[in-house]
């Protein structure tokens, strides 16, 4: 579930109200975003029209909740989740709950309950079915959000369904207002309240499915070279970081490619487009090199490293290179996507880009469930929390290098500061399936925020295997036995700087508003 942020612009606004339309008009106003000015929405129209400077895109297959609280007799905006409609409808009734109780909870915790909900199904319809017969089909999904948010004293006051073109209201049978075939939406960016977002500098950044598109690997015939490539790198590359004697060799061979890239790409003539962008920059990366550096960011040591590349004229390149090789991590290698992935989510978080940060970074727990890295980030950026602790830490840890010297080689035990083995986990803890080990807990030096350890194998001959993406991530790939990532045993740093600390136990305290793929 995708927890959004608080409010969408400042919350001291004026007051801009809506044209006055028949139907539901005097029942309630629901105060919508904006920076300088503030929209009075006060019907099921002007609330469908809402919904995309909301989020800050077009959602699609979606369930999506908006928190409302009062401020002087009028519904204000909070926070807003997003969830996955499950295709099957046995799940309906988990994802409501999964979705009302994130929201409310993670509402709760930043001081601020709602006190009234909004919903939104999103979906088009299947080949031959209508915008009303979807509709109908997901009346019982309306229903069960309702049911969830009554159980928490948080009523439902509006539920829409948007499909085709239309939308219809759960909650209202006025044929004045809600008439039974649907009201068509309007032209997207002519209404007052897209006026006034533009104004505001709120800018609806296309559909959910064009966002992912940047992150997604490429299904074309590129794929299979990208995939052999992987496969003669993963022979020599995963055997020397499971190596202690070859694992600072291979970080430092790849944090040297990695700058060459992103130099490579700083110097690429512009273009207009984000899919134009994104073919220049596949463009300039040679499969090999994108090897390389996908298996190098397996290590979690070189991975934090490549992580201070997060601010200044480094962070616009770093950023299309995560980019690059999250598309590059193709077939079967799609769980390897955890790395670049949560690379891209925390480099657009650091630069202020929360839309693309939380949708990064629920990509990377899709690729791989346990990164706890990409967790702590997740959960962090939808709290709202500031990343400059985050940042100085790294900067801290770049500074002790004297900005790109060596540090520990396996990234768990270092030089100068005590190690101390943390306490077994709670026999209460979930047991591992049939034919997987238990996970173990390791540090991360350079943010603090510790992780989980897997157990390495190799299969017989020398050859690495492959990873197994998780049945229902939100990778593509063939199952396996077999991981690839180096991991080190479960021990945990002492005498970390502060702010690292306390970020990392503010994102120790459970995963409520982090996103859960259906």
């Amino acid at each position: 579930m995708t927890n959004h942020s608080e409010t969408t612009g400042s919350s001291e606004n004026g007051d801009i109200p809506g044209p006055v339309k028949p139907g539901r008009t005097a029942r309630t106003r629901y105060d919508g975003p904006g920076d300088e000015h503030q929209i009075t929405l006060r019907t099921p129209a002007e609330l469908a029209d809402a919904l995309p400077y909301l989020l800050g895109y077009r959602p699609e297959d979606s369930i999506v909740l908006a928190a409302l609280r009062d401020r002087d007799g009028r519904g204000r905006f909070g926070g807003r989740a997003r969830l996955g409609i499950p295709a099957n409808a046995d799940d309906w009734a988990g994802a409501a709950g999964q979705l009302v109780h994130g929201l409310v909870t993670g509402s709760e915790r930043r001081g601020v309950r709602p006190e009234q909900m909004v919903a939104y199904l999103c979906q088009e319809p299947a080949r031959g079915e209508t915008g009303r017969e979807v509709m109908e089909r997901l009346r019982p999904l309306a229903q069960r959000l309702r049911v969830e948010c009554g159980a928490l004293d948080v009523p439902v006051v509006e539920a829409l369904c948007i499909s085709a073109g239309r939308f219809w209201s759960y909650c209202c049978d006025e044929e004045a207002c809600c008439p039974a075939e649907g009201v068509p939406m309007g032209l997207p960016g002519t209404s007052v309240l897209a006026a006034a977002a533009t104004y505001a500098g709120i800018q609806v950044r296309g559909s959910l499915s064009e966002l992912r598109a940047r992150l997604l690997p490429r299904e074309n015939a590129a794929a299979r070279e990208q995939e052999a490539a992987l496969d003669a790198a993963a022979v020599t590359v995963v055997s020397r970081i499971l190596d202690d004697a070859g694992r600072s060799d291979v970080a430092e061979e790849t944090l040297d490619l990695a700058q060459r890239v992103m130099r490579r790409l700083a110097d690429a003539p512009p273009v207009s487009g984000m899919p134009a962008e994104d073919l220049r920059d596949d463009q300039l990366l040679a499969h090999d090199d994108a090897a390389a550096l996908i298996l190098g960011l397996q290590d979690r040591t070189t991975r934090d490293r490549a992580a201070e590349w997060m601010e200044g004229d480094e962070a616009g390149p770093a950023l299309r290179l995560w980019r690059a090789l999250a598309r590059r991590c193709v077939r079967s290698y799609g769980e390897h996507a955890a790395a670049p992935l949560t690379l891209a989510g925390w480099v657009a978080w650091s630069a202020g880009d929360e839309l693309e940060a939380r949708e990064a970074l629920a990509m990377a727990l899709g690729a791989d469930p346990d990164y706890l890295f990409a967790r702590l980030l997740h959960q962090a950026c939808n709290e709202g929390l500031d990343p400059e602790s985050v940042r100085r830490c790294l900067r801290a840890e770049r500074g002790g290098r004297g900005g790109r010297g060596a540090d520990g080689a396996d990234g768990e035990e270092q030089a100068d500061g005590p190690v101390e083995r943390e306490p077994a986990e709670p026999s209460s803890a979930p047991q591992a399936p049939p034919g997987r080990r238990r996970r173990t807990r390791s540090a991360v030096p350079a943010d603090g925020v510790r992780r989980r350890a897997r157990a390495q194998g190799r299969e017989p001959g020398g050859r690495i295997g492959r990873p197994r993406t998780p049945a229902g991530g939100e990778r593509p790939g063939g199952a396996r036995t077999v991981r690839t990532r180096s991991r080190a045993s479960g021990a945990e740093v002492t005498g970390r700087k502060d702010a690292c600390a306390e970020w990392a136990s503010a994102g120790e305290h459970g995963t409520e508003g982090g996103e859960e793929r259906a």
